[in-house]
């Protein structure tokens, strides 16, 4: 099932490939889908449930006092982990939120920056092969965070055309203020451009499938995305100090999520190699989503041996994975050399389950090499950081100079005058 594959330079290109967002297969479909929903909507959204969730709804609004009762209806233990996981998360994103400042840039030329938050935000929340309400908690929380207004949740119902009980609680704790029950494409689709139940939305965040991730790219442009956040992914860079067995469970973990799911080790020791192998296989046996497991695995996952640390970098960097686990002789030496991952989890004791969960950071984060370009979801995704101005007389005289020439050598006078006007009428 895992072959230990020599890697050699050359072959980057080759174990870089996700599955292809691009592709034709899907993107009509897709697009086919936005402008059913463009069209017909509610009308479009019912069909499309009931094709896609054979769920019959005709109310997609989940109740205010439906969502308020779920609390009552999971187990105080689940209600503790939100909570704690709540005050984690909200520590970790307070901390993100930059303040308003001002500069002197020239005599009498002063310029800074605002911080305002979106109106409004749509968060997708994946259902279909599980329930996911970390989601809600790591896509809602940093947008209440923000000073966002208006939180609106989109996520799959089941066959009965409800949402769990589970999902509607990470909702309720987190602060969302709609819930509504849609999912796939459609639920991007009518958080972009609006129906007669669903608003549309500033901008649209939240893992999901290629479906899903595909219909963020194409409504981007009408609407903010932060980034398209495909099936999950993970790349351990390891060398002779890492622990085979707690390496195999990063690789079964990630795997079960989906079966594009992409999971790759890149070692400097053949030893940790094998013995991850075995370990996997070990594993393997007792896993619930074990046929999830071995056809991802079978697909994207690759154990690759590097000649060098500095091989096992380099491959790392072009490869820009969603979570990058280290765990080097020197983890903080070796991630002075990392440019590109969505969340990085250092050492031996740090899953990657603690950071979808319970270490504050954000699980929503760039996949198929998206890292080379975006950073994760955070606070800062739900603000805007409008620039601002003022110019003293003193200061119109330093730049006017500047800028008259500018405004003349681009052809726009009108430019040039409003300075000119304004120096003649000091005089």
């Amino acid at each position: 099932m895992l072959d230990i594959i020599d890697l050699k330079d050359e072959d980057f290109d080759e174990y870089t490939k996700r599955i292809d967002m691009n592709s034709s297969d899907v993107l009509q479909p897709v697009q086919d889908i936005i402008n059913d929903v463009l069209e017909n909507k509610d009308k479009a959204l019912h069909d499309l449930t009931l094709k896609f969730d054979k769920a019959d709804i005709k109310d997609f609004r989940v109740p205010d006092d439906v969502v308020a009762d779920s609390i009552n209806h999971i187990s105080p233990e689940l209600k503790a982990t939100l909570e704690q996981a709540k005050e984690n998360i909200t520590k970790f994103h307070e901390a993100q939120i930059p303040s308003d400042w001002t500069m002197t840039v020239q005599e009498g030329v002063k310029a800074g920056q605002i911080i305002r938050p979106l109106e409004s935000v749509g968060c997708y929340i994946p259902g279909g092969r599980a329930a996911y309400p970390s989601s809600i908690l790591m896509t809602v929380l940093p947008a209440k965070i923000a000073g966002v207004k208006k939180i609106i949740c989109c996520t799959p119902p089941d066959s009965e055309g409800r949402v769990s009980d589970e999902i509607l609680a990470a909702a309720y704790i987190a602060g969302a203020d709609e819930i509504y029950t849609v999912g796939g494409a459609q639920a991007i689709a009518a958080m972009a451009y609006s129906t007669e139940t669903i608003p549309s939305v500033d901008k649209i965040v939240g893992p999901g499938n290629i479906f899903v991730a595909t219909a963020k790219k194409l409504v981007y442009g009408d609407v903010d995305i932060e980034f398209p956040a495909g099936p999950s992914e993970m790349l351990a860079l390891v060398d002779e100090t890492a622990k085979p067995e707690y390496v195999a469970t990063e690789l079964l973990s990630q795997s079960e999520h989906d079966p594009n799911a992409a999971t790759i080790m890149v070692s400097t020791s053949r030893r940790v190699a094998q013995e991850t192998v075995k370990y996997v296989e070990e594993f393997l046996k007792s896993q619930e989503r074990k046929d999830i497991i071995e056809e991802s695995l079978s697909k994207y996952s690759k154990i690759l041996v590097a000649s060098s640390m500095e091989q096992a970098m380099a491959f790392t960097n072009a490869y820009a994975p969603e979570h990058l686990v280290i765990i080097t002789e020197d983890d903080y030496k070796t991630l002075e050399s990392i440019n590109n991952a969505g969340s990085i989890f250092l050492g031996n004791l740090t899953p990657v389950a603690g950071g979808d969960y319970g270490s504050g950071t954000n699980h929503v984060l760039p996949t198929s090499g998206g890292a080379r370009m975006y950073s994760g979801l955070s606070a800062e995704s739900f603000i805007k950081k409008p620039t601002i101005q003022e110019l003293s007389w003193e200061g119109l005289e330093n730049i006017s100079d500047m800028v008259i020439n500018f405004a003349e050598a681009e052809g726009l006078y009108a430019h040039a005058f409003s300075v000119k006007k304004r120096l003649e009428d000091k005089e």
